[in-house]
């Protein structure tokens, strides 16, 4: 009992001496095995207001279902569950102040459950599935971000996956590979859930910290690793022990690891490898079994170093009979016939071998992988945060958010990088175009199942912008705000005739952000069949549950404060929900699209990159959708 209290006094007393520290992540059973709470009279004291935790401590579900009450309190309040506790959810990317990434996935696999459901699982089960897996990786190119300048709306779906901070209750099961430093116990080398490697795989960590490691967890680091494909990234794996756990052998096992991280700016140059570093084990390898505790000798040992980054004495290399050069033999391994390189897309070689691998692009910075497209300025040549136009920084500074004017705002008519053959028609105080990317395919629909949505030419997934420079519809002031309202309520009775005469009824969403950086207003049509309209209300309301977003209703004719920030989704039957969004709390921006998205069972479009077409393509669409939405465009 009182050990959420304990656990308190401790964080402050570490804080104090080794600190200051920014916040904390908890990792593993915060709540205990118990449904109800190993520590009950804690956890009411905890969601009471009289448990406090002395810096923000963000915590997670591990191996077992969470307590109800602490469920309802997600739901309720966003996450938070009193002040500085946070609740993350199973599959959730969040963006610090400071630009840190941290992504989590809750809950323990089985192999048996990960495949057998369609929807994620919430905090009332203790696994996760694959679809928790896809929606975290979804999250992890639409992640939350604090900000709501357009910068930071830009930033929030990134040019890649990359993650600073991974925090799971299970371990990867390769994680092992290459380590010469000895596991903690013989449970260890059968430890592993093989979806956390694939995550990994892509996110790339910097830190990994993991909680369950067999029945009496324990403090365990390994080398550091790096990346062939991101020569200036170096991930770290680190397990602990449990608080307050059993000792292992007469020790105490270490239950904190505290540590410094910033945000990672990408650059040309190649940091220095750790000295201590190993061969990445999640990188062009075969998945293995794990080694035996490294008590054993001779042909069972990793790839342990010796002096000088040497092997050891006695090692037999995998690859060949050679002791001396592990890599750059006469006969230097080729890839299998399927593998095909990240970085060119071509056979033949591994990424370490790409001759595209140290490309520069037109501003100085690496050359973007084929179909990158910078979001700001269009071009193919540099990276986001390489534009001339966008993001700027300092020689050896932090690349921070800034003000987007209109003539750098990439919904503004007036900038001359505005993307026009996307547009559809404009009116007098709003105009109407195609996103980049939209969540309706044109090509190869007859894999997908609900072919009624593919009916509207061109796909009809749409925007209603403002031709005005405005944060959100709700917020433009005065008469403006009459006019241009009466204008987007035309331009969506249009889509709705439009969508009705191909089999389908319209949702439209906003995502209103308030400051005095914030974006360019635009509200998003999305086509629905008319077989799943009743459905719709129930996919916001069940996909906002599992994040802890509550919907109220709103009336006609009601709006927000200019003041507050908020996500209104309209349904196919005129009612309208809106989600106050508080200030400084997150809200992914692709929230909207995700729901519809998953509605429409085409997870795999969610990210809008995966969705980009060439020109000739996105013409040939706008033009068909201009055709059959002429006889209703009012502005004609």
């Amino acid at each position: 009992m009182g050990s959420i209290g304990l656990l308190f006094d401790k964080i402050l007393t570490i804080h104090n001496k080794h600190g200051p520290f920014e916040l904390t992540l908890c990792i593993g059973d915060f709540f205990g095995p118990s449904p109800g709470g190993n520590d009950s009279d804690d956890v009411g004291r905890l969601l009471g207001g009289q448990l406090r935790a002395p810096i923000p401590c963000y915590i997670m579900q591990g191996e077992y279902p969470l307590p109800e009450r602490v469920i309802e309190q997600f739901s309720k309040a966003n996450g938070e569950l009193c002040s500085n506790v946070f609740l993350l959810s199973k599959s959730a990317v969040v963006t610090t102040a400071e630009g840190l990434r941290i992504a989590c996935i809750g809950g323990t696999y089985k192999a048996a459950v990960y495949n057998g459901s369609e929807i994620p699982h919430g905090f009332s089960s203790p696994y996760f599935t694959s679809q928790t897996v896809s929606k975290l990786l979804a999250n992890a190119v639409s992640s939350g971000v604090d900000s709501s300048s357009l910068s930071s709306i830009v930033s929030s779906v990134v040019s890649s996956p990359l993650i600073d901070v991974l925090v799971s209750h299970d371990w990867p099961t390769l994680i092992t590979n290459f380590s010469a430093v000895p596991l903690p116990s013989a449970e260890s080398s059968n430890t592993g859930s093989p979806p956390i490697d694939d995550i990994i795989t892509k996110t790339k960590p910097r830190y990994i910290f993991c909680s369950g490691e067999g029945k009496s967890p324990s403090f365990w680091e390994r080398e550091p690793f790096t990346w062939e494909d991101e020569t200036d990234r170096v991930s770290r794996f680190i397990g602990l022990g449990a608080f307050g756990g059993e000792q292992i052998d007469g020790r105490k096992q270490r239950w904190f690891y505290a540590f410094v991280i910033r945000p990672q700016v990408q650059t040309t140059a190649i940091s220095h490898r750790p000295a201590d570093a190993t061969s990445n084990p999640f990188a062009d390898i075969p998945r293995t079994h794990k080694r035996p505790l490294a008590s054993a000798e001779g042909e069972s040992f990793g790839w342990g170093r010796g002096e000088q980054g040497k092997p050891n004495p006695g090692y037999r290399g995998k690859r060949g009979d050679g002791t001396d050069d592990l890599n750059n033999g006469p006969e230097r391994a080729r890839p299998p016939q399927e593998y095909i390189c990240r970085i060119c897309n071509n056979p033949g070689h591994f990424i370490r071998d790409c001759p595209s691998r140290h490309a520069v692009g037109d501003t100085g910075g690496r050359k973007p992988r084929e179909g990158y497209v910078c979001r700001v300025c269009g071009s193919e040549l540099h990276y986001i945060e390489d534009c001339p136009v966008g993001r700027a920084c300092e020689k050896h500074v932090y690349r921070r958010t800034r003000e987007v004017g209109p003539d750098e705002c990439w919904f503004c008519l007036s900038n001359p990088a505005l993307v026009k053959h996307l547009i559809v028609a404009v009116g007098g105080e709003c105009y109407v175009t195609f996103p980049k990317g939209q969540l309706v395919p044109t090509h190869n629909t007859e894999q997908h199942e609900n072919n009624d949505v593919f009916k509207v030419p061109g796909g009809g997934h749409v925007l209603i912008v403002p031709i005005a420079h405005v944060a959100t519809l709700d917020s433009i002031p005065g008469e403006l705000r009459t006019s241009v309202v009466v204008e987007c309520n035309r331009y969506q009775a249009a889509l709705r005739a439009l969508y009705a005469k191909y089999g389908a009824t319209a949702v439209f969403f906003e995502v209103g952000r308030v400051s005095s950086k914030a974006g360019h207003a635009h509200i998003q049509a999305v086509p629905v069949p008319f077989s799943l309209e009743n459905r719709v209300e129930s996919a916001f309301r069940e996909e906002g549950k599992l994040q802890g977003i509550e919907f109220d209703v709103e009336e006609a004719g009601a709006s927000s404060s200019e003041e507050e920030g908020y996500f209104r989704v309209e349904l196919p039957s005129g009612k309208r929900l809106v989600h106050r969004i508080r200030q400084g709390s997150l809200f992914s921006v692709q929230f909207g699209r995700k729901v519809l998205a998953s509605l429409l069972k085409m997870e795999e479009r969610i990210d809008w990159k995966s969705c980009l077409q060439s020109e000739e393509a996105d013409k040939i669409d706008v033009q068909a959708f201009k055709t059959a939405f002429a006889p209703f465009d009012p502005s004609c």
